[in-house]
């Protein structure tokens, strides 16, 4: 089994370095920064990075990418539809890789931007998700390139996942995320739970990741779209009745910008 430890990167962002503790081999995944990782290996002396996963073309995901190569030979995987720097494997949806003798099968969720993919392995116990900007804890990423629409689709995609799969993403917004979702569901106290618990966790300076699609799908505003409460919540906010998940979706989308 891997294990999986947060880098911090820049003001919020998370590298996450895969583990092979047996071999002692490692892959980054969205190295925006080179000197997290390269920190990290400097006091690792005996263990190799072999691998880098992108999820998406942003240069705080991929502004490492180069230098890391460079310097250590690591295989680069990437998605097809954007331009990654020193890409070796142009990924689409359905392909599955095989990293860290793990299998990796590769998602497309455009929304964030227009090629985005996630990683997602499927492990019997403890599934666990590289989600990049697309889900994140609480919340989801803004829409830079694609649309409500696509973004929509790409987390139904994700949601139906295990329920018990592990979501690391690569951002701390979970706190400001949950302040969204308690103003969207103020009497969901599962929601009211979890904000008391991150703000502990934040005011210790820890780390709230990774979360669970479960913890998700009951808090997410963004994966909860159906929900009466969200759908009434939506509908004041634009001052109208909306009458799908995608408009109620659209809709918070587009509340969260200016909230």
């Amino acid at each position: 089994m891997l294990k999986i430890e947060a880098l911090p990167a820049f003001t919020d962002n998370y590298i996450w370095m895969l583990q092979d503790s047996e071999r002692r081999r490692c892959a980054a995944v969205d190295p925006g920064d080179a000197a997290p990782v390269q920190a990290w290996l400097d006091s690792h002396p005996d263990w190799r990075l072999t691998d880098i996963l992108v999820t998406h073309h942003h240069p705080d995901h991929v502004g490492g990418v180069q230098q890391l190569k460079a310097k250590h030979g690591a295989r680069v995987y990437g998605p097809a539809a954007e331009n990654i720097p020193a890409r070796d494997d142009a990924l689409s949806d359905g392909q599955r890789i095989r990293v860290l003798d793990h299998e990796l099968a590769v998602i497309e969720v455009p929304g964030h931007t227009l090629g985005h993919i996630a990683y997602f392995h499927d492990d019997a116990q403890t599934p666990w998700l590289l989600s990049g900007d697309t889900l994140f804890a609480a919340g989801c990423g803004r829409l830079f390139e694609g649309t409500a629409t696509q973004m929509f689709a790409s987390l139904q995609r994700l949601a139906a996942l295990p329920t018990q799969t592990q979501v690391y993403c690569t951002h701390e917004y979970t706190l400001s995320n949950l302040r969204f979702a308690k103003a969207v569901e103020p009497d969901n106290q599962e929601i009211a739970e979890r904000l008391e618990q991150v703000t502990r966790l934040r005011e210790a300076k820890r780390i709230t990741l990774p979360s669970d699609l479960r913890t998700e799908q009951a808090t997410n505003p963004f994966l909860r779209s159906a929900e009466p409460t969200v759908v009434a919540a939506a509908s004041r906010r634009v001052g109208h009745p909306l009458d799908t998940p995608e408009t109620v979706f659209a809709a918070l989308r587009s509340w969260k910008d200016s909230f």
